[in-house]
């Protein structure tokens, strides 16, 4: 029998779950909405015990900089499949330049920021994981149209930022592809075919919406939150090329436009 032990049911683990779930798998989670206490130690080695699967989506800890999950129960982990939801921040600001699974990390590097992230990153390659890299994620409840509808959507006069996203069914499909497949341990990068700015999604959100998109501003006039600060600090473009070829993926939305035309299909 297969089953799953996920580190951190949040909002793409929760979907992984479903799915997996609805496969016949058995999984058993730690978070908010899982049934396990991370920091019971007895239950979650025991969960540990009848895993044939282990997942984390927990991040490093920013106060101390490390893995909560490898720092607490890494020793103990038996020999299974291991995966990692990563982030696409372990490459740092690329200027606008492609990244693949060969470009340098910033714990390879030692330059940028987010360095707890980049290294816990490091570490699960060497535990022999499967590293999903993620850029921004979007998905029902969590896309632009929530954005627009708070108030809180802004265009930003930065000609030339680009970003990569990715809709989180098609991050739950990407580690399907390597679990049915079982993948080669490794990096994979999970991201839609189309990098674009922050500006092209809301405005296509705000057509979608029937509304005016709002005005352009300067960072300065945004008066942003200093994650969103950092969010804007980085430039890249993130190549999917490795999934496609290994796993045998396709991102079922391609484009944020695809992606977007769901969300609102869905919340709907």
């Amino acid at each position: 029998m297969t089953h799953m032990l996920i580190f951190g049911l949040g909002y793409t683990a929760k979907r992984l779950a479903e799915r997996l779930c609805s496969e016949g798998w058995t999984v058993e989670a730690t978070g908010s909405a899982g049934e396990l206490d991370f920091m019971d130690r007895d239950a979650v080695l025991s969960a540990l015990g009848r895993a044939t699967h282990v997942l984390s989506s927990v991040p490093p800890d920013r106060a101390s900089g490390l893995d909560p999950v490898l720092d607490t129960y890494g020793r103990d982990f038996p020999e299974v499949w291991y995966g990692y939801l990563s982030s696409t921040g372990v490459y740092g600001d690329m200027r606008g330049a492609w990244v693949d699974e060969h470009t340098p990390t910033v714990a390879e590097t030692g330059a940028g920021r987010r360095n707890a992230r980049a290294e816990a990153d490091a570490l699960w390659v060497k535990l022999s994981a499967r590293v999903f890299r993620l850029p921004g994620i979007y998905g029902p409840g969590r896309s632009a149209f929530e954005r627009i509808a708070a108030g809180k959507a802004r265009r930003i006069d930065m000609p030339g930022q680009v970003f990569s996203r990715v809709h989180v069914d098609d991050i739950v499909s990407g580690v399907a592809a390597a679990l049915s497949s079982d993948a080669p341990a490794g990096a994979y990068n999970l991201a839609d075919d189309l990098p674009a700015s922050g500006n092209a999604v809301i405005e296509e959100a705000c057509r979608l919406m029937g509304q005016e998109p709002p005005p352009l501003q300067t960072l300065e006039e945004a008066n942003l939150s200093e994650m969103a600060l950092g969010f804007y600090s980085e430039n890249r473009r993130v190549a999917n090329g490795k999934a496609k070829r290994i796993l045998g993926w396709e991102p079922r939305y391609p484009t944020f436009r695809e992606g977007l035309r769901a969300c609102l299909s869905d919340e709907r």
